[in-house]
């Protein structure tokens, strides 16, 4: 039966392994474990293994004094080294702070380096080096005049986090050093691991990116290298897109990118340099919040910051560059969409009437294909895209908004001339609004966004709401309908970053955003009379700019257009009259709501056409009434089932059911 190894049993079998009759190789580490050996050479006994560990290191140098050879052996060193000798010309590292920095890192990868240092420094040390270890080992590498341990601990090594001095409770010559686990792989060539930072996009999947935008990513890298500003901010709503982009960037300046999302930048600087890593540092930040850049001492290069288009974000001692990633033009989009799909003639339509970022693209495309392959198509349809903009990346909207998911053909509503008139227009014009300033003036392009916003006003089952649905059954895009309760809040600020987000992500999903009773948001401003006053005042003044650069369609209903702050018109692209429906709009809601499951003869329609002056919600709550009675009864829908219905409806609003029906009531 075998044996169970027991710890120590385990670090001794260890530790036999390094018994080997050839003499380590030369490198930093065998200077440095020479120089221990060195200061005890005296009591060095060949029966202790950790003893022995010592000597071989020091017999290989094959010099009377360890440090003798050091300096030939620095202007050709051994590979494994380069690592560490190119930072140190980067940080400007003494001899001291370089050895200091192979015996701390050496007692991470090989436990003999530990037990040697352990057995050394006992009985007040452990296994990692001390101060006063190390200025007793290596003084001959120590500046005459320089305090020793002085000089370490405001040295770049320790400033920069390449070590970390630990045993705060301890007197400095007891207390002891170590190098970061990241930097110890990275001094090995090992990216390692950082937590909060990933190096690449990680599981995120890369983004094809066109060519203007790989363009404009070049010249933005070139502007890093070549001028003193070192910082840019990058706005986008898509985190894809957005890492994609700053991996270009890192490219064109032979770097790779490193994504951090924590600001403890312990030992960030070092590992930066070793894997020539450009930092991107990514937040999320709301309206008027002010973020700045953590500081990455004796760092020199590139900084690039990611987010959204809200928030300030600031360097220290740099004003950084600021860059908000567009949507690319109709005819890269074409491109996007048919490397997407592999359908030209779907490809030329989406790129027309939707304005989706590359990013975007790239995350419909894969989403529709598993919709295909789920509805057994070869090829992607238009279904699958509607499918995927809901299935899909929705941004978070779901915590803000409230998603409407019905298609509203053109059969399901019903609108006056002059109603559909208007509706056609405000659909030509959200299928237009990415190239509708082509070939205008100057006055017209100047401060143009693309975003479409339309209020929509009128009494209360006048149809708002599904001409919203209409609207966007007719663009393809998904429909939410804001859920004030989750937006709005009692604290300062937080409305404000609520709707940010819920902005900024409908931009970047293109959905088409419902505001019900809009007025509560959008209301007149008031006269300050007291605190409250002023914050309302200032949230109804960042709803008015940020809905005017808002690239999204945006609909507002409203029961009257005279709540709404009068600059809030201007902003306006159209108002639509929702009147209540006279008598043949009527006729048709009773036509449209009871379909073929009725047998009202054609002077019955006429007569609740023409008496009942109702909107189509209450018809069509009273038509849902009334098939309760006809299944009930397992037979098509009567007058009588109508009447019913009719009577719980006059009934909510207070009111006398006509007098012709009324008696028909039982």
């Amino acid at each position: 039966m075998t044996q169970p190894v027991s710890k120590e049993n385990g670090m001794n079998q260890a530790a036999e392994n390094h018994r080997v009759d050839a003499l380590p190789e030369r490198s930093l580490r065998t200077y440095a474990l020479a120089a221990l050996a060195a200061r005890v050479n005296d009591m060095l006994k060949p029966n202790v293994l950790e003893h022995q560990f010592l000597r071989l290191h020091l017999d290989a140098l094959d010099s009377p004094k360890w440090f003798d050879t050091l300096s030939d052996y620095m202007r050709e060193p051994a590979e494994r080294d380069l690592p560490l000798i190119y930072l140190a010309q980067q940080l400007r590292l003494t001899l001291f702070e370089m050895l200091t920095v192979v015996l701390a890192a050496a007692v991470e990868d090989d436990v003999m380096v530990g037990r040697a240092l352990a057995q050394l420094q006992a009985p007040v040390g452990g296994s990692r080096p001390t101060l006063g270890l190390l200025t007793a080992a290596l003084f001959e590498t120590i500046e005459q005049g320089v305090h020793p341990i002085d000089a370490l601990i405001t040295g770049p090594a320790i400033q920069s986090g390449l070590l970390i001095l630990i045993g705060d409770n301890l007197p400095l010559p007891e207390r002891s050093l170590r190098v970061p686990l990241h930097l110890c792989l990275a001094l090995n060539n090992h990216d390692g691991y950082l937590p909060g930072a990933t190096v690449g996009m990680g599981r995120i999947p890369q983004i094809p990116l066109p060519p203007s935008l790989i363009e404009q990513a070049q010249r933005q890298a070139n502007g890093l290298r070549d001028s003193s500003q070192h910082v840019l901010v990058m706005r986008s709503g898509s985190a894809g897109e957005g890492r994609s982009v700053a991996t270009a960037i890192a490219e064109s300046l032979g770097m790779r990118p490193v994504f951090i999302e924590t600001d403890d930048m312990t030992g960030v600087s070092p590992w930066l340099m070793l894997r020539w890593l450009l930092p991107v540092f990514c937040f999320e930040l709301a309206p008027g919040e002010r973020k700045i850049l953590p500081s990455l001492p004796y760092y020199q290069g590139a900084i690039l910051a990611l987010c959204g288009i809200d928030g300030s974000v600031e360097a220290a001692g740099e004003s950084p560059l600021s860059w908000k990633i567009p949507v690319p033009p109709r005819s890269e989009r074409r491109t996007l969409w048919q490397n997407a799909l592999g359908d030209s003639e779907l490809a030329e339509t989406l790129a027309r009437y939707h304005r989706h970022s590359a990013g975007r693209i790239a995350h419909l495309g894969r989403v529709a294909r598993h919709q295909a392959i789920l509805n057994a198509r070869e090829n992607v349809s238009a279904e699958d895209i509607w499918s995927a903009a809901w299935a899909g990346e929705s941004g978070g909207l779901e915590g803000l908004a409230q998603p409407i998911t019905d298609a509203i053909p053109d059969e399901a509503i019903m609108m006056s001339p002059n109603l559909r008139r208007d509706m056609n227009a405000l659909l030509l014009r959200c299928q237009m609004r990415d190239e509708l300033v082509e070939g205008l003036g100057a006055s017209s392009s100047a401060r143009y966004h693309p975003g479409v916003r339309a209020l929509f006003v009128g009494p209360s089952g006048t149809g708002k709401t599904l001409a919203a649905g209409w609207l966007a059954t007719k663009l393809g895009l998904p429909l939410y309908r804001v859920d004030l309760a989750a937006v709005t809040s009692k604290f300062i600020g937080e409305t404000e970053k609520n709707l940010a987000q819920l902005l900024a992500r409908a931009e970047q999903a293109e959905c088409v955003l419902l505001f019900d009773e809009a007025d509560s948001l959008f209301g007149k401003r008031t006269d300050v009379n007291q605190a409250n006053d002023r914050f309302a005042n200032a949230q109804t003044n960042y709803l008015l700019q940020r809905i005017e650069s808002f690239d999204g369609i945006t609909l507002l209903t409203s029961n009257s257009r005279s709540r709404f702050d009068p600059a809030f018109s201007r902003r306006l692209d159209t108002i639509i009259d929702f009147p209540i429906p006279g008598p043949e709009e009527r006729r048709e809601l009773w036509l449209s709501h009871l379909g073929a499951s009725h047998q009202l003869a054609a002077q019955e329609l006429n007569q609740l056409a023409a008496l009942v002056d109702m909107t189509g919600g209450h018809i069509r709550n009273a038509v849902l009434a009334a098939a309760v009675i006809a299944h009930h009864a397992e037979r098509p829908i009567v007058l009588a089932d109508i009447i019913e219905g009719l009577a719980g409806e006059y009934r909510k609003l207070g009111r006398q059911i006509p007098v012709e029906f009324g008696s028909r009531l039982e």
